[in-house]
Protein backbone atom coordinates (compact mmCIF):
# COMPACT_ATOMS: atom_id res chain seq x y z
CA UNK A 1 0.00 0.00 0.00
CA UNK A 2 2.73 2.37 0.78
CA UNK A 3 3.82 2.32 -2.87
CA UNK A 4 0.50 2.23 -4.51
CA UNK A 5 0.01 5.41 -6.55
CA UNK A 6 -3.05 6.12 -5.36
CA UNK A 7 -2.20 6.68 -1.98
CA UNK A 8 0.47 8.34 -2.91
CA UNK A 9 -1.33 11.03 -4.99
CA UNK A 10 -3.83 10.73 -1.94
CA UNK A 11 -1.70 11.59 0.59
CA UNK A 12 -0.05 14.76 -1.73
CA UNK A 13 -3.24 16.05 -2.38
CA UNK A 14 -4.12 16.04 1.45
CA UNK A 15 -1.08 17.74 2.13
CA UNK A 16 -1.53 20.12 -0.97
CA UNK A 17 -5.18 21.02 0.32
CA UNK A 18 -3.51 21.89 3.84
CA UNK A 19 -1.06 23.90 2.65
CA UNK A 20 -3.75 26.06 0.73
CA UNK A 21 -5.85 26.17 3.66
CA UNK A 22 -3.02 27.67 5.43
CA UNK A 23 -1.86 29.89 2.99
CA UNK A 24 -5.64 30.99 2.72
CA UNK A 25 -5.67 31.69 6.36
CA UNK A 26 -2.18 33.64 6.47
CA UNK A 27 -4.05 35.92 4.11
CA UNK A 28 -6.81 36.90 6.43
CA UNK A 29 -5.19 37.43 9.44
CA UNK A 30 -2.92 40.32 7.57
CA UNK A 31 -5.50 41.88 6.77
CA UNK A 32 -8.20 40.83 9.54
CA UNK A 33 -6.69 39.55 12.10
CA UNK A 34 -8.62 36.28 13.92
CA UNK A 35 -11.25 38.22 13.36
CA UNK A 36 -12.59 35.95 9.64
CA UNK A 37 -14.79 33.42 10.01
CA UNK A 38 -14.47 29.51 8.57
CA UNK A 39 -17.13 30.50 5.89
CA UNK A 40 -14.79 33.51 4.47
CA UNK A 41 -11.62 31.11 5.12
CA UNK A 42 -13.21 28.29 2.85
CA UNK A 43 -14.18 30.77 0.21
CA UNK A 44 -10.32 31.87 0.64
CA UNK A 45 -9.09 28.70 0.04
CA UNK A 46 -11.28 27.57 -2.55
CA UNK A 47 -12.81 24.61 -0.75
CA UNK A 48 -16.01 22.99 0.71
CA UNK A 49 -16.53 23.63 4.80
CA UNK A 50 -16.27 19.43 4.70
CA UNK A 51 -13.01 19.87 3.43
CA UNK A 52 -11.47 21.62 6.04
CA UNK A 53 -13.24 20.22 9.06
CA UNK A 54 -11.08 17.13 7.70
CA UNK A 55 -7.89 18.18 8.51
CA UNK A 56 -8.67 20.85 10.84
CA UNK A 57 -10.71 20.37 14.53
CA UNK A 58 -11.63 23.47 14.91
CA UNK A 59 -10.26 26.98 13.91
CA UNK A 60 -7.74 27.47 17.47
CA UNK A 61 -6.23 24.27 15.38
CA UNK A 62 -6.01 26.33 12.37
CA UNK A 63 -4.38 29.62 13.89
CA UNK A 64 -1.93 27.71 15.89
CA UNK A 65 -1.03 26.09 12.40
CA UNK A 66 -0.80 29.71 10.73
CA UNK A 67 1.28 31.08 13.84
CA UNK A 68 3.95 27.79 13.42
CA UNK A 69 4.14 28.77 9.17
CA UNK A 70 4.78 32.69 9.96
CA UNK A 71 7.62 31.57 12.29
CA UNK A 72 9.30 29.17 10.99
CA UNK A 73 8.62 31.47 7.87
CA UNK A 74 10.49 34.34 9.71
CA UNK A 75 13.28 32.07 11.47
CA UNK A 76 14.11 31.14 7.81
CA UNK A 77 14.58 34.32 6.44
CA UNK A 78 16.56 35.86 9.50
CA UNK A 79 18.79 33.27 9.47
CA UNK A 80 19.32 33.70 5.79
CA UNK A 81 20.26 37.43 5.74
CA UNK A 82 22.13 36.59 8.67
CA UNK A 83 24.56 34.81 6.91
CA UNK A 84 26.16 37.60 5.24
CA UNK A 85 27.15 38.85 8.60
CA UNK A 86 30.75 38.17 9.56
CA UNK A 87 31.06 36.16 13.03
CA UNK A 88 28.58 34.75 15.64
CA UNK A 89 28.14 37.71 17.40
CA UNK A 90 27.17 39.90 14.95
CA UNK A 91 24.61 37.14 13.61
CA UNK A 92 23.36 37.32 17.49
CA UNK A 93 22.58 40.90 17.41
CA UNK A 94 20.94 41.07 13.90
CA UNK A 95 18.41 37.78 14.83
CA UNK A 96 17.72 39.55 18.64
CA UNK A 97 16.98 43.39 16.98
CA UNK A 98 15.45 42.56 13.73
CA UNK A 99 12.56 40.86 15.41
CA UNK A 100 11.92 44.48 16.99
CA UNK A 101 12.79 46.37 13.72
CA UNK A 102 10.44 44.65 11.56
CA UNK A 103 7.63 46.26 13.25
CA UNK A 104 8.49 49.80 11.42
CA UNK A 105 7.78 48.05 8.00
CA UNK A 106 4.15 47.52 8.51
CA UNK A 107 1.99 49.80 7.20
CA UNK A 108 -0.31 51.51 8.92
CA UNK A 109 -3.39 49.29 9.12
CA UNK A 110 -1.79 46.15 9.17
CA UNK A 111 -2.91 43.45 11.62
CA UNK A 112 -0.48 41.59 11.32
CA UNK A 113 1.91 41.99 14.37
CA UNK A 114 -1.04 42.70 16.45
CA UNK A 115 -2.92 39.59 15.58
CA UNK A 116 0.78 37.39 16.59
CA UNK A 117 0.50 38.75 19.68
CA UNK A 118 -2.84 38.44 20.47
CA UNK A 119 -3.39 35.00 19.68
CA UNK A 120 0.55 33.61 20.82
CA UNK A 121 -1.01 34.44 24.24
CA UNK A 122 -4.31 32.86 24.08
CA UNK A 123 -3.17 29.88 22.04
CA UNK A 124 -0.56 29.60 25.22
CA UNK A 125 -3.31 29.18 27.88
CA UNK A 126 -4.86 26.39 25.48
CA UNK A 127 -1.93 24.68 24.06
CA UNK A 128 0.97 25.42 26.17
CA UNK A 129 3.11 22.37 24.64
CA UNK A 130 2.44 22.97 21.32
CA UNK A 131 3.31 26.53 21.80
CA UNK A 132 6.75 25.62 22.90
CA UNK A 133 7.53 23.83 20.07
CA UNK A 134 6.27 26.29 17.67
CA UNK A 135 8.65 29.56 19.27
CA UNK A 136 11.36 27.08 19.34
CA UNK A 137 12.95 27.63 16.27
CA UNK A 138 13.97 31.45 17.35
CA UNK A 139 15.47 29.87 20.22
CA UNK A 140 17.62 27.43 18.35
CA UNK A 141 19.17 30.09 16.41
CA UNK A 142 20.39 32.10 19.31
CA UNK A 143 21.70 28.93 20.67
CA UNK A 144 23.74 28.15 17.63
CA UNK A 145 25.21 31.04 17.65
CA UNK A 146 25.92 31.06 21.31
CA UNK A 147 28.28 27.82 20.89
CA UNK A 148 30.09 29.39 17.92
CA UNK A 149 30.86 32.76 19.80
CA UNK A 150 31.63 30.55 23.26
CA UNK A 151 34.03 28.29 20.86
CA UNK A 152 36.09 31.42 19.36
CA UNK A 153 36.00 33.18 22.68
CA UNK A 154 34.10 35.95 21.80
CA UNK A 155 31.13 35.16 24.72
CA UNK A 156 31.13 33.34 27.64
CA UNK A 157 27.23 32.32 28.41
CA UNK A 158 26.24 30.82 31.03
CA UNK A 159 24.08 27.91 29.07
CA UNK A 160 23.55 28.39 25.82
CA UNK A 161 20.09 26.15 25.92
CA UNK A 162 19.21 28.24 29.10
CA UNK A 163 20.30 31.29 27.79
CA UNK A 164 18.66 30.97 24.12
CA UNK A 165 15.03 30.47 25.97
CA UNK A 166 15.20 34.01 28.16
CA UNK A 167 16.46 35.84 25.02
CA UNK A 168 13.82 34.05 22.65
CA UNK A 169 11.12 35.44 25.85
CA UNK A 170 12.46 38.35 26.12
CA UNK A 171 12.32 39.57 23.20
CA UNK A 172 8.87 38.36 22.12
CA UNK A 173 7.91 40.43 25.48
CA UNK A 174 9.33 43.75 23.92
CA UNK A 175 7.95 42.72 20.60
CA UNK A 176 4.36 42.30 21.76
CA UNK A 177 4.99 45.74 23.86
CA UNK A 178 5.48 47.95 20.47
CA UNK A 179 3.05 45.60 18.63
CA UNK A 180 0.22 47.50 20.41
CA UNK A 181 1.76 50.90 21.21
CA UNK A 182 0.71 53.86 19.37
CA UNK A 183 4.16 55.02 19.09
CA UNK A 184 7.57 54.05 18.02
CA UNK A 185 9.39 56.78 19.06
CA UNK A 186 11.60 54.81 21.23
CA UNK A 187 11.44 51.51 19.55
CA UNK A 188 15.17 52.11 17.99
CA UNK A 189 16.45 52.91 21.92
CA UNK A 190 14.67 50.15 23.46
CA UNK A 191 16.34 48.16 20.64
CA UNK A 192 19.57 48.49 21.33
CA UNK A 193 19.30 48.70 24.98
CA UNK A 194 17.72 45.50 24.84
CA UNK A 195 21.19 44.47 22.40
CA UNK A 196 23.54 45.74 25.15
CA UNK A 197 21.44 43.76 28.30
CA UNK A 198 21.98 40.73 25.75
CA UNK A 199 25.71 41.21 25.41
CA UNK A 200 26.15 42.23 28.86
CA UNK A 201 24.15 38.99 30.19
CA UNK A 202 26.84 37.09 27.48
CA UNK A 203 30.06 38.40 29.36
CA UNK A 204 30.59 39.94 25.85
CA UNK A 205 32.13 43.43 25.48
CA UNK A 206 30.69 46.69 23.50
CA UNK A 207 32.47 46.57 20.18
CA UNK A 208 34.37 50.37 19.57
CA UNK A 209 33.33 50.11 15.76
CA UNK A 210 30.67 47.83 15.72
CA UNK A 211 29.04 47.88 12.71
CA UNK A 212 24.51 47.66 12.91
CA UNK A 213 23.56 44.77 10.71
CA UNK A 214 20.69 46.84 8.78
CA UNK A 215 16.86 45.96 9.01
CA UNK A 216 15.59 42.75 8.21
CA UNK A 217 13.19 43.09 4.98
CA UNK A 218 11.85 39.87 3.47
CA UNK A 219 15.23 38.36 4.39
CA UNK A 220 17.57 41.03 2.90
CA UNK A 221 20.55 42.64 4.57
CA UNK A 222 19.88 46.42 3.69
CA UNK A 223 22.80 48.03 2.21
CA UNK A 224 23.91 51.01 3.72
CA UNK A 225 23.54 50.32 7.55
CA UNK A 226 26.09 52.92 9.23
CA UNK A 227 29.07 52.22 12.04
CA UNK A 228 27.55 52.79 15.34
Amino acid sequence: MERSPSVRRSRTRSARQVREIVEAARRLTRAKGSSFTIQELAKEAGIALRTFYRYFADKDRLLLAVLEEEIMAEAARTDAAARRLPDPVARLRFFITSTLESLHHHQDGDVGPRFITAEHWRLHQLFPDEMARINQPFADLIEQELHEAAALGLLKPTDPAADSWFVMKLVMSVYHRYAFATTRESLEDTTERLWAFCLAAFNGAPRSQERRPGHLERGVVEDGAGDR
